[in-house]
């Protein structure tokens, strides 16, 4: 069965559990990445095993998909920080796939089926200035140029033999009309778009999100669009903002943060906001058209086991 067959029939039988945070996990084995640009990806060079180590650990914990740790890799990167010629850039970058393949197969799943999402992040990633959360990059870049990057990236992850490519926490709907002019190379790939969000209507750039959504939509090989790395009070108002503008066969890919902020000098500090990551929160955004959910940083695998219990009690209680 081909990847986007098992992945149609795998959506038709209900909502699929993503994984959460990896480097969150990684960092609670005791990784240091805060402050490397290469962030989790380093360990593709120094550590693969820990990287299989903690896919291995979402995957006990319920999750159907496995994202790669490439989020921060990227062809020029690797060069520039492991000092590495493009050529062994590139099997760095495509062993990303590898490492969670491998993974998958040597787990025991019982009868779920299991997906690797290559993980693409924005090009704010590589900057490594925190502009995946603002997007200002994109004025600078344009469309091809912003195109031409994602691509050196995208090659590396569809010839390794990801079953889908997972466009995440990005900014801008510059650079998602950029995704979307790329994916017409990769005929035969299935893909999901992520935005990061600045509030209940708008992406990180400050376009609207339905502006944004309806940007995804033209791509045929897109076939879930949604927000990642955002506080979870956030996507029930930034769903239906972009309700009307939801192509048919699209649906909503959710997978929030703990709720918590980011202070370069003091790390993760609570939100003073309600409603933080809760496996509660995933009827609503079921009811929405949610069909992926899962959670971003600081969301461990207990988390994703607690969002996988919450679903098949509700899958049981609609079936009673």
């Amino acid at each position: 069965m081909s990847s986007s067959d098992c992945l149609n029939r795998l959506l038709s039988n209900g909502p699929l559990i993503l994984d959460g945070g990896l480097a969150t996990e990684l960092e609670a084995q005791g990784a240091k990445l805060q402050g490397d640009p290469l962030w989790s990806a380093r360990l593709l060079h120094t550590n693969p095993q820990a990287i299989k180590e903690a896919h291995y650990r979402f995957l006990l914990g319920g999750a159907d998909v496995t994202t790669t740790a490439t989020y921060q890799a990227s062809i020029q990167g690797f060069m520039d920080h492991l000092d590495v010629s493009s050529e062994r850039a590139r099997e760095l970058l495509m062993s990303g796939v590898q490492v969670a393949k491998e993974t998958v197969e040597t787990f025991a799943p019982g009868e779920r089926n299991l997906l690797v999402a290559g993980s693409v992040g924005p090009y704010g990633a590589f900057l490594h200035d925190g502009s995946e959360f603002t997007g200002a990059y994109a004025q600078k870049k344009s469309v091809e140029e912003l195109r031409l990057w994602h691509k050196a990236q995208v090659d590396c992850l569809v010839a390794a033999g990801a079953d889908l490519i997972a466009f995440e926490t990005i900014p801008s709907i510059k650079e998602a009309q950029a995704i979307v002019e790329l994916l017409k190379e990769y005929p035969d790939c299935r893909a999901w778009l992520a935005f990061s969000c600045k509030d209940v209507k708008h992406i990180s750039d400050g376009s609207l999100f339905r502006d944004a959504v309806e940007m995804a939509c033209r791509s045929p090989q897109m076939f879930a669009v949604g927000v990642n790395c955002c506080h979870p009070a956030v996507v029930e108002p930034l769903l239906d903002s972009g309700r009307e503008a939801l192509g048919a066969n699209m649906s909503w890919v959710v997978y929030p943060n703990s709720g918590e902020t980011w202070d370069s000098k003091n790390g993760w500090q609570k939100s003073e906001q309600t409603a933080g990551w809760m496996p509660e929160l995933s009827h609503t955004w079921l009811k929405q058209g949610a069909a992926l959910l899962g959670g971003c940083c600081r969301i461990s695998p207990a988390h994703i086991t607690a969002l996988r219990l919450q679903l098949k009690r509700s899958s049981t209680s609609s079936s009673d």
